[in-house]
C-alpha cells in the first residue's frame, strides 16, 4: 500500500517505489479545456469520446452564485473496483499505482465501465470519424484499431513516463515525462508527480494545503486530490442545496450520474433467462426430493433449464465488443464472478449431458447445486457494478437468488402443465405464497433503502414507476391464483398455478429490465469541499474579508 493513504497533509515516506498522481487546485483551473484538446491530440481519442474531461459546475442562487471547473478523468485508485471484475486480466494495477489496460486482452464486456464510480471508462464499438464517412488523412495516420470494442480510459500518459524514466527524467518536473494534460496546463491547476517522494510538488501541496477527493465514501482512495483553498481565502464546506432532489433530478447537472449504456436490454436478458433457468433447475431438483417428481420426467427438464440459461448467455454474448476473446473471460475466477458464472455453467451442462447419457441419482443433487453456484455469481456480478448505486445495494444479490428461485419455481409448473404432469395444490401454492412473500417483502426494502444507500432521484423515480406493476403482476398475480388453486378442484388447479408461475417469471423479467437498464444511473460525483469563487455571501471576498481586514 502507498505511504500515502489519502489523508491530507499526511507526510510521505522517503525510499518507497514511486506512487503516482495528480493535484488538481480548483481555484486556478478556469475551465479552458486545453488539458482535454492536449490528451485528445495526444491520444487520439475518437468522436465524442474523452479521457480528460473538464466539468463547468454552477451553484447556488442569484445574487449568492459560484462557478468552478472539475478537471474528471480515471482516478488511479488504490482500491480500484475495475480490477477484480475483470474477466480477462486486461485491466490490472501496476506497482507504481497506474491502472493500466491491455488491449489485447479485453473483450469489452463492460464490467469495469459499471464499476468505476467515475463515469471514466470508455467503449467504441466501431470506428468513428468526424467527417462522417469521410476518412482523412489524419485519422487514417492515428487510427488505433486495438482500442475497437475494448475499454479504454486515462492512462496518465503511461507509455511516456516508462520511456522517459529510462533517460533519468522525472515526471512532474520534466514536461517530457509528465502525462499531457498537466503538462499543457496553462495555469498549473493540474500538478502531477510522485506521492511518495516527499519533494514532489503534489506532496508538497497536499502536505501544505487541505485537499479532498471525489466519492470518498467508495473507498477507492483516489490518486487525484483537489485543492479548494488558498493562504488567502477559506474554501467552503459541501453545498447542502445543490444536492437536493431537485437539482440532482436534472441530467443537465454536470454532478449528476448519467444512465449507463454498457449494459442494455441484453445484459438484462441474460439476469432474467439466466435467473429462470437456474431457479428451475433447483425447483426441479427439489420437486423430486419434495414433491415425488419422477426421475425419469426430471431428467428432461434440466436441458430445457440448460436451454434457458444458454439463450441468457448467448443475448450477453452478443454484447460483449471482442466476441472471438470470449475464451479470455475464464482467466481471473480468483476474483471476477463473470469468470466463475462460466466454471459454474460449464459444469451444468457437463452434469446435465451425463444425466442424458446415464442418469445417476447422484447427478440430480449435483445438477442442482451447479445451478445454485451459477445463480448465485450473476446475483454477484450485478452487484460488483459499484459504479452503480442501484446495483451495489445490499440486497441486490438475494433478491436476484430470490426472484431466480420464485422464476424458476413458476417455469416449472408451467411446464408441468404443458407436458400434462399432476401438481398437487397443497403443496405447490404454499411454495408459490412464500417465494411471492418473500420477493415481495425484499423489493419492498430494496426500495425503502433506496434514498440512504445512495440510490439519486432520478433512479429512484424509476424504481418507484415500477413497483406498482411489479407487485400487481409478480407478487400480487401469483399469491391470487395460488390461493384459488387451493380452493379449485384437481383439475383446474394445475393450469391456475401454471399461470402463477408465468406471472412469476414476467415480475422478475420487470424488476430486472427496469434496475438494469432504467434506474442505472452513475454515482453522483461529490463535492464535499468547495473553492470560494462567486458573488454575494459565495465570493472570494466575503469568504476572506476577515484576513484581507487584518492584513498589513
Amino acid at each position: 500500500m502507498s505511504a500515502f493513504d489519502g489523508q491530507a497533509r499526511q507526510a510521505p515516506a522517503a525510499g518507497l517505489p514511486p506512487r503516482w498522481g495528480m493535484v488538481v487546485d480548483l481555484n486556478r483551473c478556469i475551465g479552458c479545456q486545453t488539458c482535454t484538446i492536449a490528451c485528445k491530440h495526444a491520444n487520439d481519442t475518437p468522436p465524442g469520446m474523452q479521457w480528460r474531461q473538464v466539468l463547468d459546475v454552477e451553484l447556488g442562487e442569484f445574487p449568492d452564485v459560484q462557478r468552478l471547473f472539475l478537471v474528471t478523468g480515471c482516478q488511479h485508485c488504490d482500491d480500484p473496483p475495475c480490477v477484480p471484475v475483470c474477466p480477462t486480466g486486461a485491466t490490472y494495477r501496476r506497482a507504481d499505482g497506474i491502472v493500466a489496460i491491455d488491449h489485447d486482452r479485453c473483450i469489452g464486456c463492460g464490467s469495469c465501465a459499471v464499476a468505476c464510480p467515475y463515469q471514466a471508462r470508455h467503449i467504441a464499438h466501431d470506428r468513428k470519424r468526424y467527417f462522417g464517412e469521410l476518412d482523412t488523412l489524419q485519422e487514417r495516420a492515428v487510427a488505433r484499431p486495438e482500442r475497437i470494442g475494448v475499454a479504454q480510459k486515462c492512462t496518465f500518459c503511461v507509455g511516456k513516463i516508462d520511456a522517459t524514466l529510462k533517460h533519468g527524467m522525472t515526471p512532474g518536473k520534466d514536461l517530457h515525462a509528465t502525462p499531457v494534460c498537466a503538462a499543457a496546463c496553462i495555469t498549473q491547476a493540474l500538478r502531477f508527480g510522485d506521492f511518495n517522494d516527499p519533494d514532489s510538488d503534489v506532496a508538497r501541496l497536499v502536505r501544505e494545503n487541505d485537499s479532498f477527493v471525489l466519492n470518498e465514501a467508495q473507498g477507492t482512495r483516489p490518486m487525484i486530490r483537489y485543492l479548494y483553498q488558498t493562504p488567502a481565502i477559506p474554501g467552503g464546506g459541501p453545498d447542502l442545496a445543490a444536492m437536493d432532489d431537485d437539482r440532482m433530478r436534472d441530467p443537465g447537472n454536470p454532478l449528476v450520474g448519467k444512465l449507463q449504456q454498457r449494459w442494455d436490454l441484453r445484459a438484462a436478458m441474460n439476469f432474467t433467462l439466466g435467473g429462470a433457468g437456474a431457479g428451475l433447475a433447483v425447483a426441479t431438483w427439489l420437486a423430486q426430493t419434495a414433491l415425488d417428481l419422477p426421475a425419469s420426467v426430471a431428467r428432461f427438464h434440466y436441458p430445457f433449464a440448460a436451454a434457458i440459461i444458454a439463450a441468457g448467455l448467448l443475448s450477453v454474448f452478443f454484447e460483449i465488443g471482442r466476441k472471438r476473446r470470449f475464451l479470455h473471460a475464464l482467466r481471473r475466477p480468483q476474483t471476477s464472478w463473470m469468470s466463475r458464472e462460466i466454471y459454474a455453467v460449464g459444469l451444468l451442462y457437463l452434469l446435465v449431458a451425463a444425466n442424458l447419457w446415464q442418469p445417476r441419482p447422484t447427478l440430480a443433487p449435483l445438477i442442482a447445486a451447479s445451478a445454485a453456484a451459477f445463480l448465485y455469481c450473476q446475483a454477484r456480478i450485478l452487484h460488483a457494478g459499484k459504479g452503480i448505486p442501484a446495483w451495489r445495494a445490499p440486497l441486490i444479490p438475494w433478491m436476484l437468488l430470490a426472484s431466480g428461485l420464485f422464476e424458476g419455481f413458476g417455469a416449472l409448473l408451467a411446464v408441468l402443465f404443458v407436458t400434462g404432469q399432476a401438481v398437487p395444490a397443497t403443496e405447490a401454492s404454499p411454495l408459490v405464497l412464500l417465494l411471492a412473500a418473500l420477493n415481495g417483502w425484499l423489493w419492498r426494502d430494496y426500495r425503502a433503502d433506496a434514498e440512504a444507500g445512495g440510490i439519486g432521484p432520478l433512479a429512484r423515480d424509476r424504481i418507484d414507476a415500477a413497483t406498482p406493476w411489479l407487485h400487481a403482476v409478480g407478487h400480487a398475480v401469483p399469491v391470487l391464483l395460488a390461493l384459488a388453486a387451493l380452493a379449485a378442484p384437481a383439475g383446474a388447479a394445475a393450469p391456475l398455478l401454471a399461470v402463477a408461475g408465468v406471472a412469476a417469471c414476467a415480475g422478475g423479467a420487470v424488476w430486472k429490465i427496469v434496475v438494469v437498464t432504467r434506474a442505472a444511473h452513475f454515482q453522483n460525483l461529490d463535492l464535499p469541499r468547495l473553492p470560494r469563487r462567486g458573488s454575494g455571501t459565495r465570493s472570494a471576498f466575503a469568504a476572506g474579508a476577515e484576513y484581507i481586514e487584518g492584513s498589513p
